[in-house]
């Protein structure tokens, strides 16, 4: 049970940076005065108390623990169902109509990079609402998790099984650099620049 919550500690920290990374498209809204504005600030509470209770709930119970293999796959399984459907908050807050299945159809595609929709007439959709899937795919293009491992040490948590799980064929078995999350930091910071 203390790896199970070992896991929850740390995607309980994905989900504020989810909650984050909402901040974006919402002060896109307030610029733009798209109306979504206030699907989005409802959005970012909800997922704000989403991830502080996983977080209280999770950390007394989590010391210095370093990430077995098996909790590196359970934590990219959990982040790629968590986070999408985190994700659908703004869509169900802002749009008539949708249902929870295409919500999270649209989040799992920005995230995953497909870029398949079921959404039409995307030109008239708030523009906050449409970053808001565009910035997805941008996150997704480069992994969540492999974000999550830059930041992971900061928490008192290893991440290199979290990396292993993550980063596809043999890459994942060897160490680019001395510590794996300047490898994620330098990855990102590439990333960012291009």
């Amino acid at each position: 049970m203390v790896r199970i919550n070992a896991v929850l500690h740390v995607l309980s920290f994905m989900i504020l940076m989810m909650a984050g990374l909402m901040s974006i498209p919402w002060a896109i809204s307030l610029i733009n005065n798209d109306g979504a504005a206030r699907s989005f600030q409802l959005s970012i509470g909800l997922v704000l108390m989403i991830g502080y209770v996983t977080w209280r709930m999770t950390r007394r119970r989590v010391k210095e623990l370093e990430l077995q293999v098996r909790d590196g796959f359970l934590l990219a399984a959990l982040t790629w169902a968590v986070l999408p459907a985190v994700g659908t908050f703004p869509l169900l807050f802002q749009l008539d109509g949708m249902s929870f299945t295409d919500a999270y159809f649209e989040m799992m595609s920005g995230l995953t990079t497909t870029g398949a929709t079921v959404l039409s007439g995307l030109d008239k959709l708030p523009v906050s609402i449409n970053f808001w899937r565009c910035f997805l795919e941008w996150i997704g293009g480069m992994g969540v998790v492999v974000l999550a491992v830059a930041i992971l040490p900061m928490l008192g948590v290893g991440g290199r099984q979290a990396f292993k799980a993550e980063t596809p064929g043999p890459m994942k078995d060897a160490q680019m650099t001395s510590r794996i999350q300047h490898t994620a930091r330098g990855l990102w910071l590439i990333y960012v620049c291009i």
